[in-house]
C-alpha cells in the first residue's frame, strides 16, 4: 500500500500521535510519504499528486483538514482524516475510533463512505471574492468573535481557550440577517448566523438534530438571541437532550437547503470550521458539494457501509 500523510506540525495537543500512526500503518512492502505543511503552503500544492497513492491521510485541525478535503473534492482519492487538532470535531462527527492502531487498520481494510462538503464564498475587506471548503460549522457573528479571541491561547490551553474568550469578552453584536435558502427568503434577528454540514459538538451534543455528512443538504442556523445569557437555554437543553429531538434547541432556528445566502445588517467576523478569517464581512453564500469526498471509515462510524463486514 502506498500512503501519503499531510501533517500540520502546528496543530494541537495530538500532533505527535501522527508519527505513532505512521509506524502502525506501514508493513512489509508498504511505502509511506510524509509531508509537513508550511504555514503558507496551499493545500492544492501538497495534494497535487494525491491520485498516485492508495490513501491520503490528512492530519491537522478542523480548518486545515477541511481545506485539504476541499482540494480533494470529486477527485479519485481515498482520504483518511487524522485527529491532531485542538477540538477534532470533524473526526468525532465521522465517528471512527480514536486509537491510532484502529485507524491504521481501517486504512488497510479500505472501507469508505462518500460524504458531502460545504463551500463558502464571501467578499473580503478589499472587495475580493474568496472561497473555502468546510466540513462542520461556519458563519458570522458571536461564535466567530470567540474563535478570533481564542487564537492566542489555543496552543497552550486547548479547548479551554474558547471558554476564556467568553469570559474576556461577553458582549455580542445584535444584527438582522436576511437568509435566502434555495430561493426562499427569511429574516431573523440575533447574534450569529451559521451554516452547517454537520453539527455535533463536544460531548456528543448535536447543535441541531439529524444533521449528517451524507444527506446532500446544508443547515442554516440562526441564533435568535438578544444577549449572551439567552444561550444558556440551548446549552442546558443540550446537556439533557444530546440529540435535540426531545427538548429541541430554544432560541435556535434551523432550516435546510442546498444553497444558503446570508446578508447581515452589520459587518461581522467570519469563521470557517473554527478558523477566524481576517477582517469583517457583510454576508456569505454557502453551497453543498454532494458526495464530494471518499473517506476511510471503520465499524464504529455511523457512515460505515451497512453491507460491509467488520
Amino acid at each position: 500500500m502506498r500512503s501519503l500523510i499531510i501533517h500540520n506540525p502546528n496543530s494541537g495537543f495530538g500532533s505527535d500521535a501522527i508519527f505513532e500512526f505512521e509506524r502502525m500503518l506501514i508493513g512489509p512492502g508498504d511505502e509511506c510519504c510524509m509531508r509537513l505543511l508550511r504555514s503558507d503552503e496551499p493545500a492544492d500544492e501538497a495534494l497535487a499528486d494525491a491520485e498516485d497513492f492508495d490513501v491520503c491521510v490528512l492530519s491537522g485541525g478542523d480548518g486545515t483538514v477541511s481545506g485539504m478535503l476541499h482540494s480533494l473534492a470529486y477527485r479519485d482519492v481515498t482520504a483518511c482524516v487524522f485527529p491532531s487538532g485542538t477540538a477534532n470535531l470533524l473526526y468525532s462527527n465521522i465517528g471512527n475510533a480514536f486509537e491510532p492502531a484502529a485507524l491504521a487498520r481501517a486504512c488497510k481494510a479500505g472501507k469508505t463512505a462518500l460524504l458531502d462538503l460545504g463551500e463558502i464564498s464571501w467578499c473580503d475587506d478589499h472587495g475580493v471574492e474568496r472561497t473555502r471548503g468546510f466540513s462542520l460549522i461556519s458563519g458570522i457573528g458571536y461564535d466567530a468573535q470567540l474563535m478570533r479571541a481564542a487564537i492566542p491561547n489555543k496552543k497552550a490551553m486547548g479547548q479551554a481557550a474558547y471558554f476564556a474568550a467568553v469570559l474576556a469578552d461577553p458582549n455580542a453584536t445584535l444584527a438582522t440577517f436576511e437568509i435566502t435558502i434555495d430561493g426562499e427568503r427569511f429574516t431573523y434577528e440575533g447574534i450569529s448566523c451559521l451554516v452547517a454540514d454537520t453539527a455535533m459538538l463536544q460531548g456528543d451534543i448535536e447543535l441541531i438534530p439529524d444533521c449528517r455528512l451524507d444527506d446532500g443538504l446544508l443547515d442554516s442556523i440562526a441564533l435568535e438571541t438578544k444577549s449572551l445569557g439567552d444561550l444558556a437555554r440551548p446549552f442546558l437543553a443540550g446537556l439533557f437532550d444530546r440529540t435535540g429531538k426531545t427538548l429541541g434547541r430554544p432560541t435556535i432556528t434551523q432550516r435546510r437547503g442546498s444553497e444558503i445566502k446570508v446578508v447581515s445588517s452589520e459587518p461581522l467576523p467570519l469563521e470557517i470550521d473554527g478558523d477566524a478569517v481576517d477582517g469583517l464581512v457583510s454576508g456569505y453564500t454557502a453551497r453543498v458539494l454532494k458526495s464530494a469526498i471518499r473517506v476511510v471509515v471503520d465499524p464504529t462510524s455511523p457512515y460505515y457501509p451497512k453491507d460491509a463486514t467488520a
